[in-house]
């Protein structure tokens, strides 16, 4: 016996049986024979193993699948933080279970009647699914078809299940630093106008700038991309030379912000002063270090596995939403 607490492998090697049988057996599972009952709860009481509560509410799930949906390109998907940081907190939370994740990546050039006959046609019990833009067919798929937990807010929330950060306040707790910081000629690269996270931060920023009785018109998109970011920062510039901060709305864009402040010879943060968005990494990477909005992504991944937990044991339960604190991260950019 492991002198740890013992794990769903050993009740299946005690038993003789595959791990998703022992998982099955212990969880209250069909398809199971009364003799390979029999021999896992026998290894159960001899190893003392405790049921994990999550397994059990997946053990008697059909498909023994979920899907992680991501409407982007591949390229984006690859190359956002944010995303990657979705799928491994997604591939950790399911590590010891005995489920199977899907990835799905729902580019636009791609039929959706296809994707929704493959969430609605039993090939998974429920469904993650973030990065989501306005007029995305997702939501209708799974409403009704298919337990669905969003990661970040739909723009059609009332009926649907979520977890998100406040990203207003995160936008406004990033301006008000630089307003603290005593910089009076504040701008902001956005992300895109059609995901509710860039619209949110957006409005974070035009409130505490509005209560600080600033201008709230230094505006470009940025499109969430490092060379979007740039392009946009240019733009800024000619438009607003007098520009002595930038709110930016996600750090990934912040790498593209900084290369237009080098190329315009300006200084950061003498010159100009840099707050971004997310807090997965690249922050501490830059000179000088990023000050940055904490986005609790491992929180969140993990609220929504077990909002979907819950969701495939109790098809009927009413939409919930999760709502989570964003936080300051100062770093030398202010």
């Amino acid at each position: 016996m492991s002198t740890n607490r013992p794990r769903l492998d050993e009740v299946a090697r005690e038993a003789g049986v595959s791990r998703s049988t022992a998982s099955r057996a212990i969880n209250g599972g069909s398809r199971v024979s009364p003799a390979a009952q029999f021999a896992v709860d026998e290894a159960v009481k001899r190893l003392g193993f405790t049921p994990n509560p999550m397994a059990r509410a997946l053990a008697t799930s059909q498909a023994g699948s979920i899907a992680l949906v991501i409407p982007e390109p591949d390229e984006k998907f690859l190359s956002d933080p944010f995303l990657t940081g979705v799928l491994r907190g997604m591939s950790g939370a399911l590590e010891d279970r005995d489920l199977q994740l899907i990835l799905l990546i729902a580019t636009r050039n791609r039929s959706p009647e296809r994707m929704s006959r493959y969430l609605r046609g039993g090939h998974v019990d429920g469904a993650i699914v973030t990065s989501l833009h306005r007029g995305d067919m997702i939501e209708d798929h799974v409403r009704g078809h298919l337990p669905a937990v969003f990661i970040g807010r739909p723009f059609n929330d009332t009926a649907l299940t979520y977890v998100d950060v406040d990203n207003v306040t995160g936008g406004r707790l990033a301006t008000e630093a630089l307003i603290t910081a005593g910089r009076t000629h504040i701008g902001t690269i956005a992300g895109r106008d059609d995901m509710t996270a860039s619209l949110d931060r957006l409005e974070g920023w035009r409130r505490a700038l509005r209560a600080a009785g600033l201008p709230d018109d230094a505006v470009e998109k940025g499109d969430f991309t490092m060379q979007g970011a740039e392009e946009a920062t240019i733009r800024l510039l000619s438009r607003f030379p007098e520009t002595d901060a930038i709110f930016v709305a996600s750090d990934t864009m912040a790498i593209g912000v900084r290369r237009a402040l080098d190329v315009a010879g300006k200084r950061v943060p003498a010159d100009v002063a840099l707050v971004g968005y997310d807090n997965l990494g690249m922050a501490e990477s830059m000179t000088p270090t990023l000050t940055t909005i904490n986005n609790p992504l491992v929180q969140m991944v993990d609220t929504a596995t077990r909002m979907l937990l819950d969701l495939i044991a109790d098809p009927s339960m009413p939409a919930r939403q999760r709502v989570l604190v964003p936080t300051l991260v100062r770093g030398q950019s202010v």
